[in-house]
C-alpha cells in the first residue's frame, strides 16, 4: 500500500498568466506509471526507457507540444557501453617484491567511465586533491612527473577555492584533460566520506552495470580505480602518511601534500564491449511574440534509472521513483498547465527528457551539442532532477542560484508564496556539475537545478539524510515510500511561475559577472 506521510490536500489554483498549477494526483499517476516494476528501472537503451519516452512523447503530444526531436518527440542517442569481465580481471599491489592482491568490489572497484589499457604495470604517487585550478595559481600537479605513473588522489579542494570553481575542475572532463596533460596512465581516487552519497557497499553493487559514451565521444584511455575508504590505508603504505591525517586536512579545507608512494599497481582488465540506442524526448510548447517566440526556455530532466541489479531485501529493479520519474512528472504536469490554460507565453518553452544522465549525463551533452534548434537561442535551463518532496516545502533549494540572474528571478516568484530560496549549502557535494544542467552550462546557458530544501540541523535534515542512506540508488526508490504531495505540488506551481517569468521577460537571463561559469557565454 502506497503510503503518504500528510493527507493530500486540494491544491490552490492560483493565476499565472491564466495557468493553474500543476496537478498533485496528475503528477503522482504519471510516477506510478515511470516507476512501475514493468518498466524495469527505465536502464539507458532498454525496453523498459523505450517505453517510457513513448510515455513521455505522448503525454507531450496531449498537451499540444509541437515534436521537437529528429525523429517526431525522439532524438534518437547512439552509445558504446563497456563491461567489466570481473572474473578475469585483477589488481595487485607490489611492495618490495611482495604482491598483494585487491579483492574487486571489496578493496577497490574498476571504472568502466574509462577505457582502461588491457594490461598495466605503474608505480603510484599521491597528488593531494589532483586538483589544477588556473584561475587561482593553483596546481597540485606542479613540478611532479606523472608519466607512465599513477596518481592517487582525494576529491575536493582547499577552501581558497570556491565551490563552483572547485567543481568545475572536478568534473570528469577537466580532470581527464589534466591526467592527459600530465602523462598520468591511470589513476586511484580514495573515497571521502564528505562528498560520497552513498555508503560503499552500493557503490560496489553498481561495478558491474555497463558504463557509457557517446558514439561520438569516446570515452579516454586511463586505469580508473576507486578505493574502499574502508580499506585505503593498503594504497598509501610505507608513505608515511594515513588516511586519516589526510581526511583530517581536507576537512580543514587545507593543502593536502604530494609524495610518492612505494608502491607499484598491476591490473589486467578483460572487457566486454557493446552499442546501442536511446532516446532523448523533446517538445516544445510554442510562444507568441513575433521576435521572443524563437527563444526557448529550457526544462530539463532525466528519464533513465539504474535497471536491474543486485536485489536488497528480495528485490532487484531500481524503479527510480524520486530518482528522476518525479522530474519527468513535473515536466509532463508543466508542460499540462500550460496547455490547459492556453497560456500566451512570449518565449516558447523547450521540455527535454534526457537519457543516459546515470552514466554521465551522456543524453543532456548530446543534445546540449546536437540541439533540434540554435544553441544560441536557448535562453536558459531549469533542471529537475530528484527533488525530494518528502517533507512540506518552505524552503527551495537552488542550486546555481548565486551564477546568474535566475536566482534572483526565482526569489521574486518565490516570495509571494512563503517559499525561501537557499543556495547550496553543501558545495562539497558538487551537485551542481553532477547533473544535466551541466552539460548546458557548458554550452553558456544559465542555468539552474532545483530542490526542496531545509535547515541545517532540523527534522526536514534527518529525513533527506536518511533518504539518500537508504533509497538514493536502491530498489527502495519506489513508489512505496512516504511522499508529500503538497510539498511536490507547491514546487511544481513555483517551477511554472519561474518558467512563465522567463518566458514573458523582456531580457534574456544573464551570468553574474562574479560566476566563473560566465566564461562559457557564447
Amino acid at each position: 500500500m502506497i503510503r503518504f506521510r500528510y493527507a493530500l490536500a486540494v491544491t490552490a489554483v492560483i493565476a499565472v498568466h491564466g495557468a493553474s498549477a500543476p496537478d498533485a494526483k496528475r503528477w503522482w499517476s504519471h510516477v506510478l506509471y515511470l516507476a512501475d516494476d514493468k518498466l524495469e528501472g527505465r536502464v539507458t537503451g532498454s525496453e523498459g526507457h523505450r517505453r517510457a519516452a513513448a510515455y513521455v512523447a505522448g503525454e507531450f503530444e496531449r498537451s499540444g507540444l509541437k515534436p521537437a526531436g529528429t525523429s517526431g518527440y525522439i532524438q534518437p542517442v547512439k552509445l558504446r557501453s563497456r563491461r567489466i569481465l570481473e572474473a578475469q580481471s585483477s589488481v595487485v599491489l607490489v611492495r618490495n617484491g611482495v604482491r598483494e592482491p585487491l579483492t574487486l568490489g571489496e578493496h577497490c572497484t574498476v571504472s568502466m567511465r574509462t577505457v582502461p589499457p588491457e594490461h598495466i604495470s605503474a608505480p603510484l604517487v599521491f597528488v593531494g586533491y589532483g586538483l589544477v585550478a588556473p584561475e587561482m595559481k593553483y596546481d597540485d600537479l606542479a613540478g611532479i612527473d606523472l608519466h607512465g605513473k599513477i596518481a592517487v588522489y582525494i576529491s575536493g579542494g582547499p577552501s581558497s577555492i570556491s565551490g563552483p570553481l572547485r567543481s568545475h575542475y572536478q568534473s570528469a572532463g577537466e580532470r581527464a584533460k589534466v591526467w592527459e596533460r600530465a602523462g598520468a596512465v591511470g589513476t586511484v581516487s580514495l573515497a571521502s566520506p564528505r562528498s560520497d552519497d552513498l555508503p560503499w557497499s552500493r557503490t560496489s553493487a553498481a561495478r558491474l552495470q555497463p558504463a557509457m559514451s557517446l558514439e561520438d565521444r569516446p570515452a579516454p584511455n586511463r586505469l580508473s580505480l576507486t578505493a574502499n575508504a574502508a580499506h585505503a590505508e593498503k594504497f598509501l603504505a610505507g608513505s608515511g602518511h594515513t588516511l586519516e591525517e589526510l581526511l583530517a586536512l581536507s576537512k580543514d579545507g587545507k593543502r593536502l601534500p604530494v609524495f610518492p608512494i612505494p608502491a607499484v599497481l598491476e591490473a589486467h582488465v578483460q572487457i566486454e564491449r557493446g552499442e546501442l540506442e536511446s532516446q532523448n524526448v523533446a517538445a516544445i510548447y510554442p510562444g507568441t511574440d513575433r521576435r521572443l517566440k524563437n527563444e526557448f526556455v529550457l526544462l530539463s530532466a532525466h528519464l533513465d534509472h539504474l535497471g536491474r541489479g543486485k536485489a536488497v531485501n528480495g528485490d532487484g529493479i531500481y524503479n527510480g521513483a524520486m530518482d528522476n520519474a518525479s522530474g519527468i512528472a513535473t515536466l509532463i504536469e508543466t508542460a499540462a498547465a500550460l496547455h490547459k490554460a492556453g497560456a500566451k507565453l512570449k518565449r516558447s518553452v523547450l521540455f527535454v527528457a534526457v537519457t543516459a544522465e546515470e552514466t554521465g549525463l551522456l543524453g543532456s551533452q548530446y543534445f546540449a551539442t546536437h540541439p533540434t534548434m540554435e544553441a544560441a537561442d536557448i535562453v536558459a535551463d531549469l533542471n529537475v532532477d530528484m527533488f525530494l518532496p518528502l517533507f512540506p516545502l518552505h524552503i527551495l533549494r537552488a542550486i546555481g542560484a548565486e551564477e546568474s540572474d535566475l536566482g534572483d528571478r526565482l526569489r521574486e516568484v518565490a516570495a509571494p508564496l512563503g517559499v525561501v530560496v537557499q543556495n547550496d549549502p553543501e558545495p562539497q557535494r558538487n551537485l551542481f556539475i553532477r547533473s544535466d544542467q551541466y552539460s548546458f552550462i557548458q554550452q553558456g546557458i544559465p542555468s539552474l537545478a532545483l530542490k526542496v530544501g531545509y535547515k541545517s540541523q532540523s527534522p526536514e535534515e534527518a529525513i533527506a539524510k536518511k533518504w539518500l542512506a537508504e533509497r538514493y540508488h536502491a530498489p527502495s526508490d519506489d513508489v512505496n515510500q512516504p511522499v508529500d504531495l503538497k510539498a511536490a505540488a507547491g514546487f511544481n506551481r513555483i517551477l511554472l511561475r519561474l518558467t512563465e517569468s522567463v518566458a514573458n521577460h523582456a531580457e534574456r537571463p544573464k551570468w553574474k559577472g562574479s560566476s566563473f561559469f560566465r566564461r562559457f557565454a557564447k
